[in-house]
């Protein structure tokens, strides 16, 4: 690097350069300062807390960067000779840094989009924890390696270990890794979620109480839990009492002699069930219930009744106070619901039966 002359006077550069880097340095400070005042304000007016999160990951590592920018416009312009040593040391130091900044980006990038989405996502209340460690690790693994091989160390060996080292943990952890691929799908597809009722493929049924990376809690309904590996309720089929709403019927089925007057059971039966709607809890009183007939049976002509309630869990008190209720105004009106019959011919021709006393 030469010398230059500013108002007759012979400048080194072990003067200017210095001072060109300050100066580059403190002004972009000062925009940074400026720009990032601004870019808040309006993160803060928008309903998204996206940019929000973007604008404190990138606090510090501009930061880091604005210091690094400034060697290589400085290198751009004067073009150095590296053929120093300290100025090799001074190049790969800043390489480093600029390394370093893009790593604690992503890390605060991806830490801070946990904990912005924790309360919106059941499991990462549950296991934020976990894939915390894991991002840290591969983004903070990742830079290490980048780190080594801008240092001029050769990274193949460590690759090819880890490859090996990869598959042998693969290998052995089979599944639990099956389990946890298989949380990640009933996150995505989302066919059920934290507090539904649910029923299993094996009977057991309850509401959902977690999804974690491993398994999945059911609560049932004698206050137990049953927990579900997360590769066998993704394989297995679940019906979900919660979707696509809470509401849902409930059917219930009666009969009545076969001299009953059907016109007036239909009528004291839907009087029944839409009282029963209106004044117990559970029920929804704006639905209109209705009955079915369906078959002539042995000893009854059989039928549906069909009643609304709010979510699964209510229609065990609404059928309770539904029978009650029914079976009362059915004595009140003579009407019967018989008991099973079986008619027997007998024939005063044939011989009696006889029965050998010992």
């Amino acid at each position: 690097m030469k010398n230059i002359v500013l108002f007759g006077v012979d400048i080194s550069p072990v003067i200017y350069v210095p001072v060109l880097y300050f100066l580059w340095v403190s002004v972009a400070l000062i925009l940074k300062k400026v720009l990032f005042v601004s870019i808040k304000r309006f993160a803060e007016k928008t309903k998204t807390n996206i940019d929000n999160v973007i604008v404190y990951s990138l606090d510090l590592p501009l930061l880091l960067l604005i210091f690094v920018s400034g060697a290589f416009v400085l290198d751009n312009i004067f073009q150095f000779q590296t053929d120093s040593e300290i100025l090799q040391f001074l190049d790969m130091g800043f390489k480093a840094t600029a390394i370093v900044a893009i790593i604690i980006f992503l890390d605060r990038l991806f830490k801070s989009f946990i904990d912005s989405y924790t309360h919106k996502i059941p499991i990462l209340r549950e296991s934020g924890g976990i894939l915390r460690i894991v991002l840290r690790s591969v983004v903070f693994g990742l830079g290490m390696l980048i780190l080594l091989d801008s240092f001029g160390v050769s990274i193949t060996p460590i690759l090819a270990s880890l490859g090996v080292g990869s598959l042998a943990v693969a290998l052995a952890l089979q599944p639990t890794l099956e389990n946890f691929f298989s949380g990640i799908q009933l996150i995505v597809d989302k066919p059920i979620a934290v507090g539904q009722f649910i029923r299993l493929e094996s009977g057991e049924e309850g509401y959902v109480e977690k999804i974690g990376w491993r398994s999945t809690w059911v609560r049932m309904l004698p206050n137990n839990v049953v927990v579900i590996p997360n590769k066998l309720l993704v394989s297995s089929s679940i019906l979900n009492y919660h979707y696509p709403d809470k509401e849902m019927s409930v059917l219930l089925q009666v009969g009545v002699h076969y001299d009953s007057d059907l016109e007036h059971v239909e009528k004291v039966t839907i009087s029944t069930a839409r009282e029963i709607l209106g004044k117990i809890e559970g029920g929804v009183p704006e639905f209109e219930p209705f009955i079915r007939y369906h078959t002539f049976n042995d000893s009854s002509i059989d039928f549906t009744v069909i009643l609304r309630v709010k979510e699964f869990v209510d229609g065990y008190r609404i059928k309770h106070e539904f029978i009650k209720s029914l079976h009362k105004k059915y004595r009140e009106e003579g009407i019967v619901i018989p008991y099973p019959i079986r008619t027997l011919d007998w024939n005063n021709n044939s011989n009696p039966i006889k029965l050998d006393k010992q």
